[in-house]
């Protein structure tokens, strides 16, 4: 921890990072959302908060620039996003770091969030050119049956604080280049960063040219009723939703009532399973970065460790040595693995949660507040490792935190009946050689989740394959395979060029 360190550094270097990317002074100043650094606790900036009519408003924009954007191909479509990659590549460590000053991540981590927004970027390109229909056989001479992709609308995309400015892009890059416009609903607890990237985006639009109509990006800042007008708004077709089951169980009812789409990206209890024959030193890696990442704040960190019982003593005090000498502190510092918590109340229910535990017959190893001399107004913590009896009380419960929940096991059915048996299905792992233990685990009969891995973390995932997950987390899909999908509107197309007549599965209806 640097001594004597000045927090009122981080409100200046937050400013001139803004400025540099193309935010104004005035932006960030006489607003009444005020945006807060978890390093510190102090108030970076105060944003304008959106109202209901001015989320309408910029819907309408958004509605109206669809209906232009759509027209271009999408190869040309792609050439925005093109762009837009480059904007990030030329200012991925200004953006990395605002990351780091309003969300808390270590400096890998935020320089990590923006190569992801910079790989979904050229995934999508390649897209444009590929967003293929199919040509369908047709029981009928002289015709011709196919189907088809068209742009959907506009998007609303509502993100979460964890990762600020990554999960609008995987939802804006895909939405672009199909043809959508984009409503973007970024995390009352991030601004900044929302207000950061549509600065760049705008220099490449600027650079794109007129074809990019006005209102193709636009950001609504506010609270709840900001986020239920874009969720209620029957011009938004489609609404990408990414939070806690809570805020999901609200959401999707809502857009269902008016059949809209969802893609819905919600909790994770995510569990990993260690057999006899794993690799410890392997698993004692993939373990401390999935648990103890971004300080247990991303919905694929790892919460509960399914332990055999022949491996149990060989591993658990090592990691328990490893939690409790991990180098927590200001996550812009270099030799920084764990930052903070993003508030108060993500310490508090950590508090509740290891409460919780204690009362149901666990162990606590760590969990308490550090360095709060330093930062009275910042939430630092030791990770926290809990050997527990069961799969009981808190165990079967997202608690966005770096908690540890260890488990026996001595049956690998058991071990799998235990990874499946809580709400949320998002990501998964095993540790094994076994390779039938690791086949059954990806199989139907095997983890119930939407990632389930082999010898890595359920976290850190790439975007090269489609993201999210099922039962309570949602079963939404975002990012790579065809998750592009999910942005556009199917149809079915016959074309009769024969002349003649003859009606599918034989009907006759002959008229004169």
């Amino acid at each position: 921890m640097t001594v004597g360190l000045d927090t009122a550094q981080f409100t200046q270097e937050t400013i001139e990072l803004m400025e540099r990317m193309g935010v104004t002074r005035a932006s960030l100043e006489g607003g009444t959302l005020a945006a807060t650094s978890p390093i510190s606790g102090e108030t970076l900036a105060m944003v304008k908060e959106d109202s209901v009519e001015e989320t309408s408003v910029a819907i309408g924009r958004a509605h109206d620039a669809f209906k232009q954007w759509r027209k271009l191909p999408s190869p040309r479509r792609g050439e925005l996003v093109r762009l837009l990659g480059e904007e990030l590549r030329t200012y991925k460590n200004d953006l990395g770091k605002l990351v780091s000053l309003e969300a808390g991540k270590i400096t890998s981590e935020g320089l990590g969030e923006v190569q992801e927004m910079i790989d979904i970027c050229d995934f999508a390109v390649g897209l444009s050119r590929q967003l293929y229909g199919l040509t369908i056989a047709t029981e009928r001479p002289g015709h011709r049956m196919m189907e088809t992709w068209h742009s959907s609308g506009v998007v609303g995309v509502i993100s979460a604080f964890n990762f600020p400015v990554a999960v609008w892009s995987w939802n804006a890059a895909l939405a672009f280049v199909c043809g959508d416009s984009v409503v973007w609903k970024p995390s009352e607890k991030t601004p900044l960063t929302a207000l950061a990237v549509q600065a760049l985006y705008k220099r490449a639009a600027a650079k794109f040219g007129e074809e990019a109509p006005a209102g193709l990006m636009e950001v609504i800042q506010g609270g709840r009723d900001v986020g239920e007008t874009l969720v209620d708004d029957k011009r938004v077709p489609v609404i990408s939703a990414t939070g806690s089951t809570r805020m999901g169980r609200q959401v999707g009812p809502r857009v269902a009532e008016r059949f809209g789409k969802s893609i819905l990206e919600l909790g994770g209890n995510n569990a990993a399973i260690v057999t006899p024959s794993a690799d410890l030193d392997l698993t004692l890696r993939g373990v401390a970065f999935s648990a103890m990442g971004t300080c247990g704040q991303r919905c694929t960190t790892l919460r509960r460790l399914i332990t055999h019982d022949s491996v149990y003593d060989a591993l658990i005090p090592r990691l328990i040595k490893a939690y409790s000498s991990v180098k927590i502190g200001v996550p812009t510092e270099d030799d920084t693995l764990i930052g903070p918590l993003i508030d108060k109340d993500a310490f508090d229910n950590m508090q509740k949660a290891l409460e919780a535990a204690k009362a149901a017959g666990g162990k606590v190893h760590g969990g308490q507040r550090v360095l709060s001399k330093e930062f009275p107004e910042a939430y630092y913590v030791q990770p926290a490792i809990v050997e527990m009896p069961g799969q009981v009380g808190p165990v079967l419960e997202e608690t966005f935190a770096p908690i540890l929940y260890v488990v026996r096991y001595t049956d690998f059915d058991e071990a799998i009946e235990i990874q499946n048996g809580v709400g949320a299905g998002l990501s998964s792992s095993i540790f094994t050689k076994d390779i039938g233990e690791a086949e059954t685990f990806v199989s139907v009969v095997g983890s119930d989740c939407g990632i389930a891995n082999v010898n890595i973390g359920p976290s850190g995932a790439e975007i090269g394959g489609a993201f999210g997950g099922e039962k309570e987390t949602g079963g939404g899909r975002e990012a790579g395979s065809d998750a592009w999908k999910a942005y556009m509107r199917r149809a079915t197309n016959t074309i009769n060029y024969s002349g003649a007549l003859p009606l599918a599965q034989g009907v006759k209806f002959d008229v004169e």
